[in-house]
């Protein structure tokens, strides 16, 4: 298992969740809180039997973190992690860590008020807050002064860009514990301005080539939907073969162009990672990633995966 810059203050969140009943984590993107920190609560003395609901602001996180989770302990999910969305769900008698989505939370919330059987509910990325995650940490800390008693219900919050001295007043002066993390240099570059009846697939495409004659390394594009998403792979491709005078992706410099979207399998995120692994076979091909918005705060534990050259 790799070092992670949230294994750093992993004894001191272990310590404050001990001593108080709501916490604040903040960490910046990529220090490793969704990832470590529901595993690291497993066997405090605090949970018991209990388990451990996490909170995804979106389908795709809530999958994508309970494949990984599993993944760490070398299991399928549906074991010791498993997760519960829209129309779907997949937990098992043994699950200890439950990943869902806003209104899975709040549904619950309505059946059992009281959480019976939830040692601690970690509301993950909760800068993302909307009204679906205020109201569920509302209920929460209503079920935990009014309807428990022993064992208390336990809230964690963490987040990238929170401010919780602010938030930490409204929780009863929780703790807050803070990780670092690790900063890499990030620069700005300005394309050309937009222009009235410009194609975003045109301007998007435009600026992929661009950045590939111009950079090493992998590209990732952020697009506002599925459509988008499918139309500009195509015409890159076709720019491509053009530019580069190639002829398929068997050719030399091929471009390897991966897309992602929810109603993908969600093994198309396993592919993505591994296919973004630098290999001594394939050193000299860039690879391009293309993703919807929506990508943007669900798959942040990749980035550092995607952004490696190919």
């Amino acid at each position: 298992m790799i070092s992670l810059p949230i294994d750093l203050v992993l004894p001191d969140l272990r310590e404050a969740l001990a001593d108080r009943h709501e916490v604040i984590l903040e960490a910046p993107p990529g220090a490793g809180k969704t990832t470590r920190v529901p595993l690291a609560l497993l066997n405090e003395p605090w949970l018991g039997d209990q388990k451990i609901i996490m909170l995804e602001p979106r389908r795709l996180a809530a999958r994508a973190a309970a494949e990984r989770l599993a993944s760490e302990l070398g299991e399928k999910v549906g074991e010791t992690v498993g997760y519960r969305i829209r129309l779907e769900s997949k937990v098992g008698p043994r699950t200890q860590i439950e990943v869902v989505t806003e209104g899975i939370l709040a549904r619950r919330l309505q059946d059992d008020p009281a959480l019976d059987g939830v040692g601690v509910v970690i509301f993950d990325e909760y800068h993302l807050r909307n009204l679906d995650s205020d109201l569920a940490l509302a209920l929460c800390v209503s079920a935990r002064e009014l309807l428990r008693d022993e064992p208390p219900l336990k809230l964690l919050l963490m987040s990238a860009t929170l401010e919780g001295a602010r938030l930490s007043k409204v929780l009863n002066d929780a703790p807050v514990v803070t990780s670092k993390g690790r900063m890499y240099p990030v620069s700005t570059v300005w394309g050309s301005p937009y222009q009235p009846g410009e194609r975003i697939d045109a301007r998007v495409t435009d600026t992929c080539l661009a950045a590939i004659n111009e950079q090493l390394g992998s590209v990732l594009v952020f697009l506002p939907g599925q459509a988008e998403i499918r139309r500009v792979p195509v015409r890159l491709r076709l720019l491509l073969c053009r530019s580069f005078h190639l002829e398929g992706d068997k050719s030399p410099g091929a471009i390897s162009i991966l897309v992602q979207y929810f109603d993908l399998c969600i093994n198309a995120n396993v592919d993505i990672e591994q296919s973004a692994r630098p290999t001594e076979n394939i050193r000299n091909q860039v690879g391009k990633k293309i993703f919807s918005s929506i990508a943007c705060c669900s798959l942040g534990w990749v980035f550092h995966v995607l952004l490696s050259r190919l």
